[in-house]
């Protein structure tokens, strides 16, 4: 299968992902609008999300997928089986000992992650009690993470890119109908999100469990004290542990910023840490169906090319996919930057939400568009190390960038409150991504192929007249008025979003910018 078929793929399969993830956003933000209680869960849905990233697509997929495809290419199956067993069994050991803690210590989670929320005492109890109900979540998840690192491998790419689809519609029916019967029971609806969460944890790990049992690689766990032992002094798991030990730092710096965001955030005005999440929501769509298809089909596919001495190839593809960043990123950078508001007011914008919260989403969903390119571009060029086994130059560059970042919420926070945070995070991503670009040039891993001037200049002159048509299209209509008419509202944004795509690619194609050529790759 080609790397565009595969990454095609995940991309569909993210867009299905996003899709109902917008759903569930939607029908959260009308339900329960923006105020103390969903900064509440907010910040609760984000602590298992943060450890989640430390022991499953963060360090551990860094570490366990390059150590995992390196062996099937030069050991075999078995041993990769055997790696797979030991692997397992010391990340469930580890995930076992982490939730008992984080229940225990929940209250303490919240006051640091968000000391603010003790603004509205209901606010930080209700966070606290999610926090303890969510916290076994990032067990599910790190072993979904661990079957997904196999099947990726095996390049098997679907049953992981659409499971996350389970997640949201678990918690589409928590907020349509469990938390009207928790109203009827006397307690705080909000509460019925989080047994969504717990209940998409489920169904994710149990359907990647069927696609590996379905391989015959389902992963057999040691629950004894000497299995455990003999897992930890294996040589694959040593290796995995070693490379992790900078990924969690690396992961640790970029949480670090978003831990401190969230703080600032917490004591802004209420309603800012909601604010920041809805426009987060609208953001994945670009940054999962470019970036993350693209990472999830290069990173074993650039091990096995490194494992296997194939420079050259290993070259090509990350040059295949930085190529297709610029082509798709800078255009919905663009469309972020001047049509975020129809976006925002179309989405959101019913029930509780009212015109005020629309502008503010619209503002933080403008902070990170002026950054797109480069969160879209790290999914690529990070990978390109990960492969190499160099897990220690992205940590040392993103804490760099965690400092510039920090230095940048001083002097933005203060004029643009909760947009200036996501306005840092966009520059600090593009200058992060530029520096990781740029160590790949020096130590000669990554060779530019030729044209680049004129295919950046062919995407720029198509971004431009994209442009003018999106600027056109924001004034052209209140958006925001048009809330009583929600059907024409959304027609109209379909037509926008077509005729948008519809003036970029034959733009492209007037330039002579042949699209055929990244299938090929």
């Amino acid at each position: 299968m080609s790397l565009f078929k595969s990454a095609s793929i995940v991309s569909l399969l993210t867009l299905l992902s996003r899709i109902t993830g917008l759903l569930r956003e939607l029908l959260i933000a009308s339900t329960f609008g923006a105020n103390a209680l969903t900064d509440a869960f907010n910040v609760a849905f984000r602590i298992p999300n943060l450890f989640r990233r430390f022991f499953a697509e963060g360090a551990f997929s860094q570490a366990f997928v390059p150590v995992l495809a390196a062996s099937k290419a030069q050991h075999g199956e078995a041993a990769t089986q055997l790696l797979i067993d030991r692997s397992a069994t010391v990340l469930t050991w580890a995930l076992l000992l982490l939730s008992v803690l984080g229940v225990a210590a929940a209250p303490a989670l919240v006051w640091a992650m968000a000391s603010g929320l003790q603004q509205s005492p209901q606010g930080f109890e209700v966070a606290s009690v999610m926090t303890r109900w969510m916290f076994p979540y990032i067990a599910f998840m790190s072993l979904v993470a661990l079957a997904a690192g196999v099947l990726n491998t095996w390049k098997r790419f679907a049953v992981p890119a659409a499971t996350p689809v389970l997640l949201n519609l678990c918690m589409i029916g928590a907020a349509w109908l469990g938390a009207p019967w928790f109203k009827t029971m006397g307690l705080e609806p909000i509460y019925a999100l989080a047994g969504g969460v717990l209940a998409g944890g489920v169904l994710q790990l149990a359907v990647q469990l069927l696609a590996l049992r379905q391989l015959g690689l389902m992963p057999r766990i040691g629950w004894g004290w000497h299995s455990l032992r003999e897992a930890w002094a294996d040589e694959g798991t040593k290796n995995i542990l070693r490379l992790m030990g900078p990924a969690l730092l690396g992961v640790s710096v970029a949480h670090i910023s978003m831990l401190i965001n969230t703080q600032i955030a917490s004591h802004l005005t209420p309603g800012s840490v909601s604010w920041i999440t809805y426009a987060d929501r609208l953001m994945e769509f670009p940054t999962a169906l470019l970036g993350v298809a693209l990472g999830v089909v290069l990173m074993p596919q650039l091990a096995l090319a490194r494992a296997s001495g194939q420079k050259e190839r290993y070259s090509a593809m990350l040059d295949w996919g930085l190529r297709l960043v610029v082509l798709l990123a800078v255009p919905c950078a663009m469309a972020l930057l001047l049509f975020a508001k129809p976006l925002v007011a179309v989405l959101y914008h019913y029930g509780a939400m009212t015109t005020h919260d629309v502008q503010q989403i619209t503002y933080a969903l403008m902070g990170w568009g002026a950054g797109l390119v480069g969160l879209v571009a790290l999914k690529v060029l990070a990978p390109g190390y990960y492969a190499n086994q160099d897990t220690k130059t992205p940590v040392r560059v993103a804490l760099a960038v965690l400092v510039i970042t920090q230095l940048l919420n001083l002097l933005l926070v203060p004029y643009f409150a909760h947009a200036g945070l996501t306005l840092s995070i966009g520059l600090g991503a593009l200058i992060n991504a530029l520096w990781l670009l740029i160590g790949l040039r020096q130590r000669g891993s990554y060779t530019p192929e030729p044209g680049w001037w004129r295919f950046t200049l062919q995407v720029l002159l198509a971004t431009a007249l994209l442009a003018v048509f999106l600027f056109w299209a924001n004034a052209a209509f209140d958006w925001t008025q048009l809330r009583a008419e929600s059907l024409k509202r959304i027609g109209l944004l379909t037509l926008v979003m077509v005729g948008s795509g519809l003036i970029y690619f034959s733009a492209l194609w007037a330039t002579g910018l042949k699209l055929a050529q990244f299938a090929r790759r």
